[in-house]
């Protein structure tokens, strides 16, 4: 009887009403991602306001790819595994979601071990090819010391509450969120201020509070209210499931792992064209940039438990219906929330700093780094559906269309074939003041909105072929 009303949770994923299910699901999701989106920013906010605030800033850009790049390992195995986990549930298959669950946490455990003694090891070289320089590089090995040791809190956190999202337990997969987001808001100012630590306080209260989540995370999913269960007797490696799993997964690890590279990108090109200031500009324009994405991200979270578990029960109105009404709620939010921060930059930017170079700049970047995000909430939707219904090879290659194929090469070519020309020049007039070779830094930001488009109307026109398809068998 112990599992009535967690199997009863999962069978309404094929009989409950699709709006109803979809907000459901979606709302404490959303809720987590902008529990997320606002640490990230209160994070941010805290540490540019610390003597040396903009050096600080910088810093903790230059350490974003490690932190992107362990998101992408844990995403690998987290939602590579998960939509898998909802199909075999959708199968009726409880057997094979544990095993598939216990794979997942024993990728997780070794990979992150082998991240936290490679990165001890050659964090300083590493650092330095993600953009550090002489400034940066001491406060960026401060932060990256301390925050590697709690990987593994990390990886599992995030990994292992995916297995709680897709059995349509959104609400606890939310509150393990708050509970790391919200003991990270409150020990920041503690270890930063009070203990006088600086960005090492930052790393600090951050694998504190993902420590808390971790246990969270980990007493649900062997306790009773879970529909399926982490079992030592799964603990044997299973290869064929492993493979699986990154089969899927691949798609969301190139998209994150990309993210890293992408990062590495921006620094490095605008360490060059603008130095310091341009490159903590673009740690600002980062956390915008996840204002617009994690929203997006957190409904298509709760959409894909919905849209997996009725692929897998061959039940593909609801997969249709589903899916139309989530495309309806990604775009609306990208829409909103991006028109939102370009009309009102100042107010945002004001938010996290008061330094009149970096507000100037940073209002003007935002105005052309964010206009592809208006349509962002298209490329997101279609992406993670194909993801939710195991379309795991065009996953793959939408995640790499938009920052492998487009935005990263774009990032390099635009300023070499269009740096001298009028139309940069007078565009990046208003910063001109501010960095050494002001076209090339706009060229550089322009890179992104282009990429965005193309990506957008690409991966919408590929997923509505499928969905033709095969969604009306």
């Amino acid at each position: 009887m112990e599992n009535s009303k967690s199997t009863n949770q999962t069978q309404n994923l094929g009989t409950g009403s699709i709006p109803r299910l979809v907000i459901g699901l979606a709302i404490p999701s959303v809720i987590a991602q902008l529990v997320t989106m606002i640490y990230n920013m209160v994070d941010r906010i805290y540490i540019g306001h610390t003597p040396n605030g903009t050096t600080a800033m910088a810093a903790l850009g230059i350490t974003l790819p490690i932190i992107t790049l362990i998101t992408a390992i844990t995403n690998l195995f987290g939602m590579g595994g998960a939509p898998l986990c909802a199909i075999s549930l959708g199968q009726k298959n409880r057997d094979r979601a544990e095993k598939i669950m216990a794979n997942s946490f024993i990728c997780l455990v070794v990979s992150s071990v082998i991240i936290t003694i490679g990165v001890l090891i050659f964090q300083e070289p590493i650092l330095y090819l993600f953009g550090a320089d002489s400034l940066t590089i001491e406060p960026a090995k401060e932060y990256t010391t301390i925050y590697i040791l709690g990987t593994i809190f990390v990886q599992l956190t995030v990994g292992m509450n995916a297995y709680i999202n897709t059995q349509g337990f959104t609400k606890t997969g939310m509150k393990t969120v708050l509970l790391g987001a919200v003991l990270n808001i409150i020990l920041d100012p503690v270890f930063i201020y009070l203990f006088d630590m600086g960005i090492r306080g930052a790393a600090l209260a951050t694998i504190i509070s993902q420590g808390a989540s971790c246990v969270w995370v980990i007493k649900f999913i062997t306790g009773k209210k879970s529909t399926i269960k982490l079992r030592s007797k799964y603990f044997k490696p299973d290869f064929k499931i492993i493979f699986q799993i990154c089969s899927l997964g691949i798609s969301t690890f190139v998209m994150s792992s990309t993210e890293s590279l992408l990062q590495i990108s921006f620094n490095n090109r605008l360490s060059i064209y603008g130095g310091t200031t341009a490159v903590g500009v673009m740690s600002i324009m980062n956390t915008l940039l996840q204002c617009v994405s994690l929203p997006t991200q957190g409904i298509m979270t709760g959409t894909q438990p919905i849209l997996s578990y009725n692929y897998g029960a061959e039940n593909y109105k609801r997969v249709r219906d589903c899916f139309k009404f989530a495309i309806k709620l990604t775009l609306g939010t990208t829409l909103v929330i991006a028109g939102s921060i370009i009309l009102f930059s100042d107010i945002f930017v004001r938010i996290f700093t008061t330094d009149p170079a970096y507000i100037e700049f940073s209002r003007w970047s935002i105005k052309i780094f964010l206009l592809g995000m208006l349509i962002f909430g298209l490329q997101i939707g279609c992406q993670q559906s194909f993801m939710a219904l195991g379309q795991a090879k065009i996953s793959l290659c939408m995640a790499l269309l938009r920052k492998v194929i487009l935005l990263i090469p774009l990032i390099y070519a635009l300023p070499l074939a269009f740096g001298n020309t009028g139309f940069a020049a007078a565009m990046s007039a208003p910063i001109a003041g501010f960095v050494t070779d002001a076209p090339r830094v706009f060229l550089v930001l322009l890179a992104e909105p282009v990429s965005d488009i193309i990506a957008s109307v690409t991966t919408t026109t590929l997923f509505m072929r499928f969905y033709k398809k095969n969604l009306y068998k």
